[in-house]
């Protein structure tokens, strides 16, 4: 186990949760953190993601919510690779088909969907209670693991957070106009915290980390610490 693993004993499981609004750097700190710590990473927008390319696929109307919310409850979604930038669905592994916009669309519909977003997280809590793990997403200390060890919630103003993403589009060779991408953080901001279902809100016993004056490494630093305290206590 890397020196900077807690020591919680040989059955002990940690989570960490990362909550937090688009592009606020959950899964680039997440996937560090889980790295120097040798823990499983999940990031829960990918499951959200998966539901919308199997609704796609399936050629289910995102206006179905009976459909949907059954479709979510029957795909058995798990951990796929070693990057935690995959899952599977059934014996499929699924990667770089969740990134593309199109289903980045549905997969924001699909997750204000209140059965899809219950289907989600009990699998989300089953995932949780197998390994240490770091779980980024935008409801774990809330509600899916409102009992985390440690729970983080990153930020960063929307003018930061909408300039990474049209950088990270522009660098996938995707044509991007930074005032519409600008407008699309905002309004996924407004939809993500004011959905009935699991909003957007920081636990309130969660740490606030704005990414916009720190770097990630710093980030990463500063969750360790924190972790270190609580496991000094």
């Amino acid at each position: 186990m890397p020196s900077d693993s807690p020591n919680n004993g040989p059955d002990k499981v940690t989570v960490i949760a990362i909550d937090g609004p688009a592009a606020a750097g959950k899964t680039v700190v997440g996937r560090k953190l889980a790295n120097r710590l040798g823990f499983k990473y999940l990031d829960t927008g990918l499951m959200y993601r998966a539901v919308g390319w199997l609704a796609r696929h399936q050629n289910i109307s995102l206006d179905h919510q009976s459909a949907l919310g059954t479709l979510a409850e029957n795909a058995q979604i798990r951990l796929g690779g070693e990057d935690g930038n995959q899952v599977m669905i059934g014996e499929q592994l699924l990667s770089w088909e969740l990134h593309e916009s199109d289903i980045s669309r549905w997969a924001s519909v699909v997750a204000t969907i209140p059965a899809v977003r219950r289907a989600m997280v009990r699998q989300q809590q089953c995932i949780a209670a197998a390994d240490s793990i770091v779980m980024v997403g935008r409801d774990i200390g809330t509600v899916v693991v409102p009992d985390a060890n440690l729970k983080i919630f990153l930020t960063a103003s929307s003018e930061v957070r909408a300039r990474r993403r049209w950088r990270d589009l522009s660098d996938q060779g995707q044509e991007a106009d930074y005032a519409q991408v600008f407008q699309e953080t905002r309004e996924r901001d407004h939809r993500d915290s004011t959905r009935e279902d699991s909003p957007l809100v920081p636990a309130k016993d969660a740490i606030t980390i704005n990414t916009g004056d720190v770097s990630i490494d710093q980030a990463v630093d500063s969750i360790l610490q924190h972790l270190k305290l609580k496991a000094d206590k």
